[in-house]
């Protein structure tokens, strides 16, 4: 048995996506540079004598079905890897938007993926446990690691980023939903066609990128309206989609208030 505990579940942030094609099996190939905000939200871990999710929070009434949300999943594989895994009562407090490009379900599942392991007494991940966050989502294995990192290929190879300074932001979300799916058919690869060129320098951020922007503006024109809106807040020095949006992001050296918005989300963060 163990005391419940809670596990933070931080926004995942693209500073930089560059898609450089897509494989044959399908798949796109990418190079992207990734941040984590010190806003997120929150899973409340208990014993139960079953498995079970109830939620709340500014987005709680968004989430599918327990048999549909992914940190059931996370849990149902993380119960085949660690045998002996008791069952738990998950409370999620959800304060990301969904289906927003801030990985609010990875960060979710990864969070799940953290708690089975510390209930489990089981430090640091391997490989088994790697290739179960891989399976869940390309954003899983990222929020598990959940620090300033390059991530490339499809989610699987991650690179820490020791010389990435936290970085004072603003995000907001305009409320749409974008289908990440939609977003890549937009861009229109076909299999085995190359696209755009890699990070040339992971410390220069005037050579970043991202790929998604523009299809995903074609299919919600608002996202292009966020981006104009932020590049013209004062003390912001760079604004750009994170994933396929529709949440942008705006960067400052000194910390920014978030702009009061009538029906789109805004909040200051840490990104780090």
């Amino acid at each position: 048995m163990f005391e419940p505990f809670l596990e933070r579940a931080p926004a995942k942030v693209n500073l930089a996506l560059h898609v450089l094609g897509r494989r044959l099996d399908g798949y796109h190939d990418l190079d992207s540079i990734v941040a984590f905000a010190d806003v997120g939200d929150l899973l409340h871990v208990a014993p139960s004598g079953h498995f079970a999710i109830t939620a709340d929070g500014p987005f709680g009434s968004d989430l599918p079905s327990t048999d549909e949300n992914i940190i059931a999943h996370a849990w149902g594989l993380m119960t085949e890897l660690l045998p002996g895994l008791p069952p738990v009562q998950v409370h999620l407090t959800k304060n990301l938007p969904v289906a927003s490009g801030i990985g609010g379900g990875s960060a979710n599942a990864a969070a799940a993926i953290r708690a089975a392991l510390r209930i489990a007494r089981v430090g640091g991940t391997d490989q088994r446990v790697t290739a179960a966050a891989l399976a869940l989502g390309a954003d899983v294995p990222v929020c598990l690691f959940g620090k300033a990192c390059r991530m490339q290929g499809v989610g699987e190879r991650i690179t820490p980023l020791e010389k990435f300074k936290p970085v004072h932001a603003v995000l907001v979300n305009p409320r749409v939903e974008v289908s990440t799916p939609a977003v890549f058919r937009q861009l229109g690869l076909e299999k085995g066609q190359r696209f755009g060129a890699p990070i040339g320098d992971t410390d220069q951020p005037s050579g970043w990128r991202n790929d998604l922007a523009q299809p995903a503006i074609a299919l919600a024109p608002v996202i292009g309206e966020v981006i104009a809106m932020l590049e013209g807040l004062d003390g912001v020095n760079r604004a750009g989609m994170s994933g396929s949006g529709a949440t942008c992001f705006g960067l400052s050296d000194r910390p920014l208030a978030a702009p009061a918005l009538h029906g789109w989300w805004a909040v200051s963060t840490i990104l780090s």
